[in-house]
């Protein structure tokens, strides 16, 4: 299938922004992408490659590499030149906390304008930013269900900087799409806990949590739920949120379902029965979990979630853009045999 269209994809190394390549590619778009160093595309280009044979059945893969950061003007407009749509997926994350909150939100925002400034001077039709639920779900207490009309409340105590870097990010580029300056259309993806296979040893921070399973990293599982969604489902969503004319102006949930830790714990035993010794099969109480909080940012993080139920309504990427996710224990069971695919656990 050929497509004249040509899409820019930012932080093109990344665990999505891979995926969204391959499938770009399958799709028949002329796909230019981003990176901060051109040293890596030469292995960028064959993980890609296995992964398009691998997940689409084909093998015309060609990457227009382009060298930028979100932290500087230069390249951006080379980058987007001749682009008609972007997928921005770049994002500064870190599991470490930041000593000030600025750190993250900072680099979040501006390089979130930095893209949509040099993508409105390029005359681009549409861009697809790649946000999270962490600009819908935190800061509140609310309980039950959550949709694209809820925001994470960055004024509340105890709201992380990185919920504080995804929802300011998120609301500055919807300002200036909104703003009389821009003429593009804006889509919002806003996916949970993002798992599926992973295409090389540099892989997305939230498959950590499944590789901490395999290597025996959860004595006991704490009480506490996740969202989950496929990588490559996350990938579809973007493609469906560029080429629907329905997805303009609209965020959408990108979660299959919510999971919690002892399930996830239970699934791994059933599906990798050989690593069945390395994952816990009692939960931890929660006091404990409280306790090690005590002593640990990012354990209080956890502490302040348990017990707590909250789930994500993905209806709208349904019905609007007949979006049909993997279930959640398919993408953590992909995630897992990836893992161990590429010797990335150890050894038995």
């Amino acid at each position: 299938m050929e497509n004249k269209e040509t899409v820019l994809v930012t932080g093109g190394s990344g665990f999505i922004a891979s995926h969204c390549i391959i499938q770009l590619a399958a799709a028949g778009y002329q796909v230019k992408a981003t990176v901060r160093d051109l040293s890596r595309t030469n292995k960028l280009n064959q993980t890609l490659l296995n992964g398009l044979e691998k997940y689409e059945g084909k093998s015309d893969l060609s990457v227009d590499w382009q060298v930028t950061n979100l932290s500087s003007d230069e390249g951006w407009d080379e980058a987007m030149a001749g682009c008609d749509y972007v997928l921005h997926v770049a994002s500064p994350i870190t599991m470490q906390l930041p000593k000030d909150e600025d750190e993250m939100v900072k680099p979040a925002v501006e390089g979130t304008l930095r893209v949509l400034k040099a993508a409105s001077k390029a005359g681009v039709k549409r861009v697809v930013i790649t946000s999270s639920v962490a600009a819908i779900m935190y800061g509140s207490n609310k309980q039950g269900i959550f949709n694209e009309e809820d925001w994470t409340d960055t004024d509340a105590e105890g709201c992380s900087a990185y919920n504080k870097s995804k929802t300011y990010a998120e609301k500055a580029a919807w300002d200036f799409i909104n703003s009389d300056e821009c003429n593009m259309e804006l889509s919002v993806i806003n996916p949970s806990l993002v798992l599926g296979p992973v295409l090389e040893s540099d892989f997305g921070t939230s498959v950590e949590l499944v590789k901490r399973f395999l290597n025996g990293g959860f004595p006991l599982a704490p009480n506490i739920s996740f969202g989950i969604v496929d990588v490559r489902d996350v990938a579809e969503l973007h493609l469906l949120a560029l080429e629907s004319s329905q997805a303009s102006g609209n965020r959408f949930i990108a979660s299959s379902e919510t999971m919690a830790i002892p399930y996830i714990s239970k699934t791994l035993r059933e599906k990798i029965p050989e690593y069945e010794k390395r994952f816990p099969k009692r939960t931890a109480p929660d006091l404990l979990i409280k306790l090690i909080g005590l002593f640990s940012p990012l354990m209080k993080t956890v502490a302040n979630q348990l017990g707590k139920t909250k789930e994500l309504d993905n209806s709208k990427a349904k019905n609007i853009l007949g979006w049909q996710p993997r279930s959640g224990e398919e993408s953590v069971i992909a995630s897992a045999e990836s893992l161990i695919e590429f010797d990335l656990v150890k050894p038995l």
